[in-house]
């Protein structure tokens, strides 16, 4: 589309401002470029991709700034990405170690955030239906404490409020025929054996059994699907410190988390690094945002995708490999999990 000294200067142009956050003059550019031409020669040029869509010019400066388009031919066409290196590389497989795969993710988001300063996100693994193992503990007379155990070892704790009281004895035999006769199963074999089961049971034991059923569902369902980690850092960038409105619909999007799961499961369906620059994620609320995306992989399968949002003038060349080396490292801390399980 472009010829190589417009392609030359265009990417000088980018590197600088990405650096520096100022529209970059033909002046500057002349000097920066280490190219034989004059300022007039680079105006020329510079016109030229403005016209084609690559540059715009800033009412307030002569200088230029990227567009999304120019943004887009960089990173494509351009830019050299920097690898991390192995002694890097090893330094951050030591901060992914925790027990459970919530917690991993939770981990990552905050290494990446930790190490581009934008904000990291990671959607977790879809959790399995049903439970690994159940208890019933005896609060007081009415209240009853659930806990639950989900298929990746997750614990969420729930409190049933009882229409009658219950022994610690009646709640250890409902533990037992949880446990001995559904754990591991899928939620809807859980309800069609529990039916069965009922006929044999008390009515007391069948009541609380039912109510956990439905309880114990809730609580394997409540944990995030989307973790997010240094949302602050964003409050600085372009197009978000400078404008109140933009602000509250950027973190709108990160307390709702729908759309933000919509884009992450759009960038799960394709292979490697994607980079979604401003208006290409879909999401007005990110119009001056770019999105860099890895999907994650268990035993061969993708399982969820991890991320840095950050401002479009963000060091392309760096956070991409960080964000494909720790989808790597998330992928082997996933798989020794689970092999230890």
């Amino acid at each position: 589309m472009i010829d190589a000294r417009a392609a030359y200067l265009l990417k000088t142009l980018v590197e600088r401002y990405i650096a520096e956050g100022q529209p970059v003059g033909s002046r500057a550019l002349s000097r920066q470029s280490g190219l034989d031409l004059s300022p007039a020669t680079i105006r020329n040029v510079m016109a030229d991709l403005e016209e084609m869509g690559f540059v715009s010019s800033p009412h307030t400066s002569a200088g230029r700034v990227p567009t999304v388009k120019g943004y887009r031919f960089f990173v494509d066409s351009l830019m050299v990405v920097k690898p991390l290196g192995e002694q890097e590389i090893h330094r951050l497989e030591g901060e992914l170690v925790a027990d459970r795969p919530r917690q991993l993710a939770s981990a990552a988001a905050q290494l990446l955030s930790h190490l581009t300063q934008f904000a990291g996100v990671v959607m977790t693994p879809r959790r399995e239906e049903g439970w690994r193992h159940l208890e019933f503990l005896r609060l007081s007379d009415r209240r009853v404490l659930m806990i639950v155990v989900a298929p990746d070892g997750d614990v969420q704790n729930r409190i049933l409020h009882t229409d009658r009281p219950y022994t610690q004895s009646q709640l250890v035999e409902a533990t037992n025929v949880f446990n001995q006769h559904f754990a591991g199963q899928p939620l809807p074999q859980i309800r069609t054996g529990l039916a069965e089961e009922l006929k044999r049971l008390s009515a007391d034991i069948g009541a609380l059994m039912s109510a956990a059923i439905e309880t114990g569902a809730t609580a394997i369902d409540a944990g995030e699907s989307v973790v997010l980690a240094g949302e602050r850092n964003l409050l600085a960038s372009e197009g978000v410190a400078s404008s109140m409105d933009r602000m509250r619909r950027l973190f709108d999007l990160f307390e709702r988390k729908t759309s933000l799961k919509h884009l992450l499961d759009q960038a799960q369906q394709a292979e490697g690094v994607q980079i979604y620059i401003g208006s290409e994620s879909g999401l007005v609320m990110l119009d001056e945002m770019s999105v860099v995306t890895a999907p994650y992989v268990v035993e061969g399968r993708v399982v969820g995708t991890l991320g840095v949002i950050g401002p479009t003038r963000m060091a392309y060349e760096r956070v991409i490999p960080i964000v494909d080396v720790t989808a790597k490292l998330l992928s082997n801390a996933m798989a020794q999990q689970l092999a230890d399980n």
